[in-house]
């Protein structure tokens, strides 16, 4: 967070976000707020996730709203993720928007915030949805890092049905490479995190929770081992001083997406490690394209010692 917003929050602040979770964001680029989401908006995003679902039964393959894990059949749904929710129901986009969200994230990154993107990844058992080790800052660069991702449990999420992992600190590290073969994959190597992954973090709590963490901390997500699903809905936001590096995009468009706060034509430019992401493989559609050719190698230990093998 830039220095110069932390005055702005010291006395008495709406959301939940309090100022010891604050400082705690700051050393380790995550945080944990529990029951933030109420029962009844609770209720009714579910409501409509389930409807997503059955809509996929009619979808033969991945498209411009779902990606979709192997075996998926009208029998058996298989979603990996919904593109965009925001773009594709109000109840999402809402949610986005609503103070329950943005209070919390107003203390992170300042007065002025910019939604950036969503998605919702659902976890599916045997759906081939583990998530590589990887930084979010590799995909999509800007002129400062004051950007984070807001993961809502729509489900309990435990040890055992595929949390989130991070590993605290690393927010402040370098920008690993996650090249393979020439190629962007969004993904980094085992080798280059051995000497610190065995401090990472599982991010599990109940349903309602949320969990907060900045663009440039490692983090990943293990393999569903349950039959219990675990939806995390994801909102980015930056600071809208942060500026994309790649896209030169629409000003309007980039503007109406300012939740709080004014637009700027000056960008808060830092001196921050950077790592284009391409070339990009033909036809990447989504974080799962980018990592097939290197998935299952971040918590393969992980799946041998769930099967007996260690």
């Amino acid at each position: 967070m830039n220095p110069a917003y932390a005055s702005q929050f010291t006395d008495v602040w709406r959301t939940m976000v309090t100022q010891e979770l604050v400082k705690r964001y700051q050393t380790d680029g995550y945080i944990i707020v529990e029951n933030v989401i109420d029962p009844e908006t609770l209720t009714a995003v579910r409501r409509v996730t389930d409807e997503f679902v059955e809509r996929s039964r009619r979808i033969g393959g991945s498209d411009a709203i779902y990606d979709l894990g192997p075996g998926h059949n009208s029998r058996r749904p298989v979603v990996r993720r919904l593109k965009n929710p925001t773009f594709q129901h109000t109840v999402y986009d809402a949610l986005m928007r609503s103070p329950a969200i943005v209070d919390c994230v107003t203390p992170l990154l300042g007065n002025n915030v910019r939604f950036d993107h969503s998605k919702l990844n659902f976890k599916p058992t045997g759906g081939d949805a583990t998530v590589e080790w990887h930084q979010d800052w590799a995909f999509y660069p800007h002129t400062n890092d004051d950007i984070l991702a807001v993961g809502i449990m729509l489900e309990d999420c435990d040890l055992e049905n595929g949390p989130l992992h991070v590993i605290p600190g690393t927010h402040t590290g370098p920008v690993f490479d996650h090249h393979h073969d020439g190629y962007f994959v969004g993904a980094i190597a085992p080798k280059a995190l051995a000497p610190i992954v065995d401090g990472a973090v599982a991010l599990a709590a109940p349903a309602g929770s949320i969990t907060i963490h900045h663009v440039r901390i490692v983090h990943g997500s293990t393999e569903n081992l349950t039959l219990r699903p675990r939806p995390l809905l994801l909102f980015s936001y930056a600071a809208t001083d942060a500026w994309p590096l790649l896209d030169g995009g629409d000003l309007e468009e980039f503007d109406g997406r300012i939740i709080r706060g004014e637009p700027t034509l000056t960008p808060r430019q830092e001196a921050l490690p950077v790592r284009i992401p391409l070339p990009r493989i033909e036809q990447s559609d989504s974080i799962f394209d980018d990592q097939h050719a290197v998935r299952g190698r971040s918590f393969a230990n992980d799946r041998a010692a769930a099967a007996g093998q260690f």
